[in-house]
């Protein structure tokens, strides 16, 4: 295979590259711009609370969410994806720090990165549709109860180590609860009840607006017209209420607080006080310490750190395109992320991924080609390079009120309310992926989800299959016919099984009628053999009849059509009911047929 077939098997081509040849206008170039904006301004407050809550410095978040999200914008399968830290990451992210130290958190991400390039390459994105959503449910909702008890330090002003293990976790800030600062804790509140409270929608607003500058008279709830002498009041406070809600409430939420406690002089940590502020300048290029024996040490959360990526910007892109009624690149997508976090932790970020509470954003604002990620990313650059000293006030209870309003946000909780509503096995796996999510481990939790769905999945498609006798009228004693129902595979093969007793199947000639059989594994295949081989021994045959493509293929590949006879692999029920007349008429002994019940 030369250079270009393996570069044209691949097909890497960024969703980018498709909209710049569909012709970008001046229109959509206006929109992006103002999309990457909005998204620029929304991702600094979280980029920075992301990487605190990991354990490393504000501007690795924010690095991470300029270089990451501007590589995974220019060169994903999405049109409007937004990449950077993600909040799932946070407990992940937190337990390596803690266990390997900062160092490692790099190598694993270049080392995940480079296991999302492969995935990408191999043309896997696909598979990751498999994980049931109610594994994602569970470990979403259960990275959330982590984030929302790792913010508990920050709220409270508690002046504690937080342990890894959960329950201890818990104990420790129980019997430190009582050291809680009462301003730290005021100035997070505050912060949380602005931020719960602040206008969500952007496109409501953004009507509201052009409804406005059409000189369109609103009307109050009952329908009435709004006197004229109130009118100007009127509009002047809903032309308000739409300039709040086009502000992203965490920056102004940041702005406020920091200037409060500025002003005030409050006793509360910021980013100053704790980290010394944020360089201004760009980020600087530094090689990781990267050695084999380092790398076979965290294979298993480098591990962790590929599965999350994967799963949650395949995820927010399918919820993406659901928005905007369009179809992402898997492949690409996840060819994009791997470049990413290879790239990233040479300048001191850490993993990315992408972001479905920024990509919403992005969509409402009306993003319409990645060019609006590029320019979030640039903004995000533009922000630190002009205002990074003003970082140093931002009071970190601020950054836990935000991190709070995002777990609570990303965790699907109705899945709790409905609980049963859902059949036993769909909640069994959910609330056994969450508890061991929260209890245990991310990626144990996933593995025994995988595990308990394909269980569950292997005995309800086993329940299906059905093997049953077809009553026969007017054909001569010793044959049989069974017509099979669903998939012949390791976990129903078990159907099969009464047939190879002579006792309970005596009939000589045994016909199966597999019309309705969808497919047939290796252990489905052997089975029959065995029902073959077990029919010989008493001076009968096995007939096949009705397979459909994927089992004849299966029955023909094997060998097997040729050891049965290909003149008992038959189309149909009648020419089967013939060859077993035939084989009668033709037996040299057709007593042995007459000793056995008609089935």
């Amino acid at each position: 295979m030369t250079t270009r077939d393996w570069l044209t098997a691949v097909r890497f081509r960024p969703r980018l590259v498709d909209c710049l040849a569909a012709g970008y206008t001046r229109d959509e170039l206006r929109v992006d711009l103002v999309a990457g904006l909005t998204v620029g301004i929304v991702a600094l407050p979280l980029a920075m609370a992301f990487a605190i809550a990991s354990g490393v410095t504000p501007q690795a978040g924010i690095f991470t969410a300029v270089i990451a999200g501007f590589l995974i914008s220019a060169l994903g399968g999405s049109r409007v994806q937004i990449g950077g830290p993600a909040a799932a990451y946070i407990v992940i992210v937190y337990g390596i720090v803690v266990q390997y130290g900062v160092a490692n958190l790099l190598v694993c991400t270049i080392a995940a990165g480079v296991l999302l390039l492969a995935m990408g390459l191999a043309r896997l994105g696909a598979l990751i549709r498999f994980i049931p959503v109610s594994i994602v449910i569970g470990f979403t909702n259960g990275i959330a109860v982590l984030i929302l008890l790792s913010q508990t330090k920050e709220f409270l002003g508690l002046d504690i180590t937080m342990p890894d293990e959960f329950f201890t976790r818990v104990r420790t800030i129980a019997a430190n609860i009582d050291k809680a600062e009462p301003v730290t804790v005021a100035v997070a509140c505050a912060c949380l009840a602005a931020l719960w409270l602040w206008p969500k929608s952007i496109t409501t607003s953004g009507q509201a607006l052009e409804a406005e500058d059409h000189g369109t008279e609103a009307l109050p709830a009952g329908g009435d017209h709004v006197p004229s002498r109130d009118r100007a009041f009127t509009n002047t406070m809903r032309r308000s209420r739409v300039l709040m809600t086009r502000l992203p409430g965490p920056i102004i939420v940041l702005v406020v607080a920091s200037a409060t406690v500025g002003l005030l002089n409050l006793d509360v940590e910021t980013i100053g006080t704790r980290f010394g502020g944020i360089p201004q300048a760009l980020p600087a290029f530094a090689w990781p310490d990267i050695s084999l024996s380092t790398l076979r040490k965290l294979l298993a959360p480098t591990i962790t750190i590929a599965l999350l990526g994967a799963i949650e910007s395949l995820l927010s892109a399918r919820v993406a395109d659901a928005q905007i009624d369009d179809r992402h690149d898997p492949n690409q997508e996840l060819m994009a992320q791997g470049i990413a976090n290879i790239v990233v932790p040479f300048f001191g970020g850490i993993p990315a991924t992408g972001a479905i509470a920024r990509t919403a954003t992005n969509i409402r604002a009306g993003a319409r080609t990645p060019v609006a990620g590029m320019i979030h990313a640039a903004t995000l650059l533009a922000i630190v390079l002009a205002a990074a000293p003003l970082a140093r006030f931002v009071p970190l209870a601020a950054l836990s009120a935000v991190l709070i309003v995002v777990a609570v946000n990303m965790g699907d909780w109705h899945a709790f309310r409905d609980f049963r509503k859902y059949s036993i096995p769909y909640r069994t796996v959910l609330l056994t992926t969450f508890v061991i999510t929260v209890v245990f481990d991310l990626t144990l939790a996933v593995e025994i989800g995988l595990v308990l769905a394909s269980l569950f999945f292997i005995y309800r498609v086993s329940e299906l299959t059905k093997v049953d006798p077809i009553s026969l009228d007017g054909v001569p004693p010793g044959i049989a016919a069974y017509k099979v129902f669903g998939s012949l595979f390791f976990g129903s093969v078990g159907k099969l099984e009464p047939l190879l007793d002579p006792v309970s199947t005596p009939a000589r000639i045994v016909i199966l009628e597999m019309h309705q059989v969808i497919s047939i594994d290796n252990t489905g295949l052997e089975t029959l053999q065995a029902l073959a081989r077990a029919l010989a021994k008493r001076g009968g045959q096995l007939i096949l009849c009705g397979l459909n493509r994927h089992p004849a293929a299966q029955v023909a590949r094997s060998g097997f059509q040729e050891a049965l006879g290909t003149a008992n692999v038959v189309p149909h029920l009648a020419a089967a009911l013939f060859r077993a007349h035939k084989i009668v008429s033709e037996t040299a002994q057709p007593e042995l047929f007459e000793s056995s019940e008609p089935a």
